[in-house]
Order: C-alpha cells, then structure tokens, then sequence
C-alpha cells in the first residue's frame, strides 16, 4: 500500500475550513483571517489605491463579504507587467431561508427555504441540518452586518417513509423544491408554548413595543424561537436584529475516510476546495524564495454566484477583475493615478487566469457516463477540462501552458476530462472571465464524485496535487509564457 501520510496535515487543515465554512461568508471570513496573519493588508474600494500599494505588498478587498480578491505585488514588477489569476467561487448549492420565513404544518413548526443552485436535492433528506449567515443588528444608532454559525441540528428535511409511497414513486425519487424541501424545526405543541412565554414576557425578548420603540413589522414573518436563536447566538437582543441571509447547512464536521484515509468527505467541496487550496497557495508564494523574483502581480479572486450563473455585483460576470486588473495598475504605473491605455493593454495581453472549480472524476458504479479517453480519477492529480462548444475555455495554448508548468516544476502530471457527445458539459467561471477581460483563461480543477450532493468526496491527495501546481503557475508562468510564440 503507498503511503500517503505526508498528504494527511494539510488534508486535515483543509476539513476543519471545510467545516468552518458553511457559507460564502464564512469561507471569506476564515480566509481572510489567514491573509491577515500571512502580511496582507485590507485595502478600501472607496479610496484610490494610489499611494497604497507598493512594489513587494500583499493586499486583499472583499465585496459584499462573499467576493475576494488578494494579491502580492512582485518585487521585480514594472508598469505593464501581467497579472496571474487563480479563479474559484464561493457559493455552493444549498437552502436558503426566505425573506417571509415563517411556516406551519401538520402540528409542525416549519422553516421556508429557497432552493439555492442546482443541488442534488434528494441528499439533503434526513441530514441534520444547521443554520448560518448574515445578520444585521441595530446598535447605537447603525446597522452592524454580524456573522452567525449555529452548528447545531436545529432542522431536518424528513423523507417520506417507503410504506407510503406508491410503486411509481419509490421508482422515481421526485423531489418538488417547493412542497418536499421544507425544513421542520420541532413540534407547535412545545414551540407555540416559547412563544407564548416571549409574548408574555417571560423571556425579556418581547417583540412588542411596549418599551416606546417602534416596533419592526419585519420580525412578524420569522418564527419568534429562531429569531431568540440567532440573537442569543450573537448576543444582541431579538427586537435589535433588523434582518438577516440565511442558510441551511450539514452539521457533519468534514473528515478523512477510506481505508488509507485518502478520501476526503465533506459538504460545499464544489468549491470551497479551490478556496482553501488557492489562498494556501498565494500565502506560500509570497512567503517563498521565489517571490524575490517575481515580477508579475499574482491574485486569487473567488466570487460569489456561481452556482446560479455569476450575473451579479459581485459574481464573475461583474467587472471585479477588470476593475482589479485597471485600478492596481494605475496605482503601481510610472506617472501614480493615471492609467496608460497601451501599457494596460500589454498588461492584458501577458496576464493568464486558472479557472479552478471541481471537476468530474469517473464513476466505479456509472463508468459508461465518461468518455473512455478522458476519465479522470480521484488521487491522480488536477484535471484540465476541455469543450470545444466554449463551456470551457481551454485550447491548444492554455492547456500546453498548464502542462508545461507541470513539466518545469517536475509535479504530478494533470489529468484530461472530455464530456461525451451525448451528455450535457456543464460550464463554470472561465469563459465568463475570458470573455469580459480578453484573457486567456483555462479550465481546470480537483476530481470529485457526488458533485452538488449535500456531501461530497474528492481525493485528499489532490489537495497537495492542486496546492504544488498553483504554486508552479506563480513561479513559472512569466518564464513558459514568454517562451511561446506571440
């Protein structure tokens, strides 16, 4: 048997911010704790970035609390030079609490959900569910945006028991998103009676206004308990919380499994994966020798909205990258504040994105759902995707770049998906990015199985697999790249 312990503490590194990241708020959160501790300083979008970044600087911004965006200024850099982008996204398919909340049925106190993505929606059945996100609080006179994670079974999505199920529908596993996915938080028989308790008092979390504040008709639509969980979570009161996104997630802590320890399971792995394994990546970088030597800009951007096209403020079809690319080379150009078209342009032109979402790894039970020739498999490295259609962007010279790459850095060698003919290829960040910034872009990613299930598998191995190669992308990439044709 191989041994793979030396793969084993950055894959447990990896579960516990797995675990820790139950939404795109948290995953930016966790990850920005790390770039903080690694030198890297928080940069106002409000301000110009002239006179605030420096040759040799590490900088990061966030948007909306769910896009970010952090990058190290090479020593060696000059006005013109390209920038090095690792793409990935935050998001992930989950539920996600409706703004009127407040639901009922059957003698159940019920939660109502919104099916966020397209999630494997069967696997969320029976799982022991929690509940996080963002709150907004009224304290002294502002509206503060807190951070909630309540990692405690609060919810279930209870599957139909097969004794009432016709033949036809135990054959069809149907799932409605709208009558079937209901969350239940407990009983109106125990519930109604904290409730009655808060009405009267009892609690000292009245929603009334009898203390001569106008009451807020908003927390009429959320049901009153888990209203009292969230404040008692935050340690606010209940009549100061003024909203809040929310939603649902696996309580089950990520871990190791198999019988060497070398799978990986976890919940959110499409794409919390290339969250982790980027930002690793980027902090290795600019603490390594080779970034004396740098003379690009290397950045990680990972956005929110993935799941559900990027058409947003902040997904990748917004101009953060282009706005990026533009503000922080007029801030490090040879005249600080003014932007040189032409300069900016040669910028573009040398600049190189990895797009990096989880990819397919071959099925044991579904092996006829991969073309023969390019079946990737889980433990054997990164996957380059290619769809000559343009789901991916990857061609002729971004794919030899990555293998190249691969090749001067003397790392495991990338692995080839194709999707078959008769399937449908799904798409991701790269050709959204490609085509708003004109740079070339190519698709790739870390193999996994039971994608959009509410939990995952991937290789714990390609982990180091997908850290070594990003690495070799922020070391090498001016070098291959300048050693190909224009």
């Amino acid at each position: 048997m191989k041994d793979i312990t030396k793969y084993i503490p950055f894959a447990e590194k990896a579960c516990d911010f797995f675990t820790n990241s139950p939404d795109p708020y948290h995953s930016v959160k966790n990850n920005v704790e790390k770039i903080e501790a690694a030198g890297f300083v928080r940069l106002s979008k409000r301000d110009a970035f002239a006179g605030k970044i420096e040759i040799g600087g590490k900088y990061y911004y966030t948007f909306n609390k769910t896009t970010l965006v952090a990058f190290s200024v090479g020593p060696q850099y000059q006005a013109g030079n390209g920038f090095k982008i690792i793409g990935g996204h935050t998001d992930s398919p989950n539920l996600k609490v409706k703004p009127y909340s407040k639901n009922s049925g059957s003698g159940c106190v019920m939660l109502g959900v919104e099916c966020y993505g397209g999630g494997l929606w069967h696997t969320w059945l029976d799982r022991d569910l929690g509940i996080s996100g963002r709150v907004l609080v009224r304290e002294n006179g502002k509206v503060t945006q807190k951070f909630v994670k309540i990692h405690k079974p609060i919810a279930r999505v209870s599957s139909l028991c097969i004794h009432l199920k016709t033949a036809e529908e135990r054959k069809a596993l149907n799932v409605n998103k709208e009558t079937h996915m209901a969350p239940i938080l407990g009983t109106a028989g125990i519930l109604m009676d904290g409730v009655k308790k808060q009405l009267t008092g009892s609690t000292g979390s009245s929603n009334s206004s009898d203390d001569g504040e106008e009451q807020d008709f908003w927390r009429d639509h959320h049901d009153p308990i888990l209203l009292e969980l969230i404040a008692k979570e935050l340690g606010v009161e209940v009549k100061n919380i003024a909203d809040f996104e929310l939603n649902l997630f696996d309580t089950q802590p990520a871990c190791l499994g198999g019988m060497a320890d070398e799978f990986l399971y976890s919940a959110r792995l499409d794409n919390q994966a290339t969250c982790f394994v980027s930002i690793e990546g980027l902090i290795a970088h600019t603490n390594g020798d080779a970034f004396e030597k740098d003379c690009d800009i290397a950045m990680v951007c990972l956005f929110d909205h993935e799941e559900v096209g990027s058409a947003s403020a902040h997904g990748a079809g917004s101009p953060v990258v282009s706005e990026a690319i533009r503000r922080i080379s007029t801030a490090l150009s040879d005249h600080p504040g003014t932007l040189n078209p032409d300069l900016y342009s040669a910028s573009i032109r040398k600049s190189f994105i990895l797009s990096v979402d989880q990819a397919h790894a071959i099925h044991p039970n579904f092996p006829s759902k991969h073309e023969k020739n390019h079946s990737p498999y889980m433990n054997a490295g990164v996957v380059v995707k290619t769809n000559q259609n343009q789901r991916y962007t990857t061609n002729v010279v971004t794919g030899f770049i990555v293998r190249e790459l691969v090749r001067k850095a003397g790392i495991h060698p990338i692995q080839e998906f194709v999707v078959r003919n008769d399937c449908p290829c799904g798409s991701t960040i790269g050709p959204i990015l490609s085509a708003n910034t004109g740079i070339r872009t190519v698709d790739m990613g870390m193999p996994q199985l039971s994608m959009h299930s509410c939990r995952e598998v991937m290789g714990m191995v390609d982990l180091t697999n997908g850290l070594e190669l990003f690495g070799a992308f922020f070391q090498h990439f001016r070098e291959v790249d300048d050693c190909l044709e224009g």
